[in-house]
């Protein structure tokens, strides 16, 4: 559908039976984010809060909360944008059967971006931060945030909208050091095109003019967060998607999306920062407060039917789960023209996205070899980890599979596939002080830790175990023995201290194993953790604490491991999942937010009706 505004398309949606409307008053701090929580886990429809207390407009979330929603809402321009980007990636394809691609035709008309001198809803009315919806989503939060925003940003070499970046990277609005309606922090991770045209501007001594959009069509969020192919702008990319192209103007110098909900403008000053946070993040933790660019509010502007949407980022899965659904459904398997010998790489979502990659690849170097061992995995590895956000990964789990049918998005069958084939010996390769997710706290500082890529291939080793060893129940060491998943046991320990201490912790289990005879040989894998019961109770429980509650160089440990021309190996892998006292806290509910929130789902509520 070629929606002409967010308001367009909320309203298409409430028509198809999508879209729920609150009418009760909703309080901006805590209880509605608490509401879209509670929805998106339910699976259920988009919101539209009618009555934000303390505000005028009105608010919109759990908009993209579920894959078939986002593909109804593209329902006529999902096929050929798929048909878009495999061009792109393979032209070839277009030259072998042309009048297989004529259909698309239309949909790159709409892709250019059109200058809007006459037709501007959103600069109907001017307006300021403090008359925003401020939506507080986490009680540590530091302030009010913008978690649907797109931000526009122009290479000062190259000005104009096709050299362009539009990203979503989080804004705070409210709180902390800002000076309320003058200042508003941006916050933007490693790996950022704004970054690149923030530095150009500092070289030169210049302020980067940003303009934050706010609603408007759907597309035009998901450009936002689309990781596009070189070459191809978000701006053209959102008018494909949506069916009519992106209008644009400019206004003092800034240039504001003539369809979008709100803008904001302003400058991003060389070396001007203040601090930014804390914020309840995609890993299931806060973000905690750091020194980002300060952006200078210079106007504010909305349209006369203004809706504010809004999501709210937690422990996975949440609405940005949805939107890496809709990004591989339109994307399909562009990474295997972008790295050489990948059949797949799966950014698990329930680990937090960033800390843990499984990948499958080819195994083509030696064909003549008897002995089945990684070799090119290893070299594709590398190609991965030096891949867009796709570097910021700690842990990369990669293997080879002869059959074709392994599949990374079945993270217990792939972990057993690899667990039965991984030679600890020397299949364990580490990366240290390198660079992680911004977001990611379990490092040795902000951007600062480690990686470990685990590379099996070849013949089974072994059979894994899913049953406990009696002798397990009577460690000195450790406690509470459950099995995550089929080779990978989960021990429970006392808080963590210092490393100093638990590396002779790990010393007296590796010695207690020893003396008992222990056999711990079906389980290549050890977890150690505060809540084993918690842990091992569902898949997702431990993906999530395993990968991002560890730092491979600290946190990795072996039975009777060693060290060999600086090669780590071992007979069973350690990994120490517990919380460490420099671990950001973790994101809770509040008890009394939750009993307001209940209200809305009783009888005669607005929600009454979901389950």
């Amino acid at each position: 559908m070629g929606y002409k505004s967010l308001k367009a398309c909320l309203d298409d949606l409430e028509k198809h039976n999508h879209l729920i409307r609150i009418t009760e008053e909703i309080d901006p701090h805590l209880e509605i984010a608490s509401i879209h929580l509670r929805v998106h886990q339910m699976g259920g429809p988009a919101l539209l809060y009618e009555n934000v207390k303390g505000c005028e407009f009105k608010c919109a979330s759990n908009i993209f909360g579920t894959l078939d929603r986002s593909k109804f809402m593209f329902r006529d321009t999902l096929s050929k944008m798929q048909t878009l980007i495999d061009i792109k990636n393979n032209p070839i394809k277009a030259l072998k059967n042309p009048f297989k691609y004529l259909s698309v035709s239309g949909t790159a008309l709409s892709a250019l971006p059109k200058k809007n001198p006459l037709s501007k809803p959103v600069l109907f009315k001017e307006t300021t931060i403090d008359k925003l919806p401020l939506i507080k989503h986490w009680d540590m939060d530091g302030g009010a945030f913008v978690t649907l925003p797109q931000v526009y940003s122009e290479d000062i070499d190259k000005p104009g909208v096709m050299h362009s970046n539009l990203g979503m990277y989080r804004i705070q609005l409210t709180g902390n050091d800002y000076e309320l309606n003058k200042e508003i922090g941006l916050h933007y991770q490693l790996h950022r095109g704004i970054g690149v045209h923030q530095s150009k501007a500092n070289q030169l001594g210049k302020p980067l003019k940003v303009s934050v959009f706010i609603g408007g069509p759907p597309s035009h969020s998901l450009a936002a967060v689309m990781p596009l192919p070189e070459g191809l702008s978000e701006l053209t990319f959102a008018g494909a998607l949506g069916n009519k192209r992106f209008g644009y103007s400019y206004v003092d110098g800034y240039c504001v999306s003539t369809d979008a909900d709100f803008v904001i403008t302003g400058e991003v000053y060389p070396n001007e920062t203040k601090p930014e946070g804390p914020f309840g993040d995609h890993l299931g933790y806060y973000s905690l407060k750091h020194s980002f660019p300060l952006m200078r509010v210079h106007k504010v502007y909305h349209r006369q039917d203004a809706i504010w949407p809004f999501t709210v980022v937690g422990r996975p899965p949440q609405e940005d789960t949805s939107f890496g659904q809709l990004i591989h459904e339109i994307t399909g398997d562009a990474i295997k023209f972008e790295l050489p010998g990948v059949k797949e790489v799966h950014a698990v979502d329930a680990a937090g996205v960033h800390p843990l990659l499984l990948a499958i690849g080819s195994e083509r170097y030696t064909p003549y070899s008897q002995t089945k061992q990684p070799a090119e995995l290893l070299t594709i590895a590398n190609h991965i980890l030096g891949k867009g956000q796709l570097s910021l990964a700690k842990y990369l789990f990669i293997t080879a599979d002869d059959t074709n049918k392994l599949s990374t998005h079945n993270e217990s069958e792939f972990y057993q596939y690899i667990l039965e084939r991984l030679n600890l010996k020397r299949d364990l390769h580490f990366y240290t002080n390198t660079s992680i997710d911004t977001l990611d706290y379990s490092g040795t500082g902000l951007n600062s830790g480690s990686k470990l890529v685990v590379a099996a291939y070849g013949e089974k080793l072994r059979d894994l175990s899913s049953t406990i060893n009696t002798t397990l129940n009577d460690l000195k060491t450790f406690v509470n023995p459950q099995v995550a998943l089929p080779g990978v046991l989960v021990l429970q320990a006392s808080k963590f201290e210092t490393y100093e201490k638990e590396k002779l912790v790990f010393d007296q289990f590796n010695e207690e194993v020893k003396q008992k005879n222990i056999d711990l040989s079906g389980f290549p894998m050890i977890v150690i953790v505060d809540d084993a019961s918690f842990t091992a109770a569902t898949l997702k429980n431990w993906l999530w604490v395993t990968f991002t509650r560890s730092n491979p160089s600290h946190d990795v440990y072996g039975i009777n491991s060693l060290t060999e021309y600086k090669h780590f190996g071992c007979d069973n892998v350690i990994i120490d999942a517990r919380i460490k006292p420099h671990h950001a806290p973790v994101l809770e509910l509040i008890p009394e937010i939750e009993k307001r929130v209940d209200k809305l789902f009783a009888k005669g509520g607005s929600l009454s009706g979901l389950k």
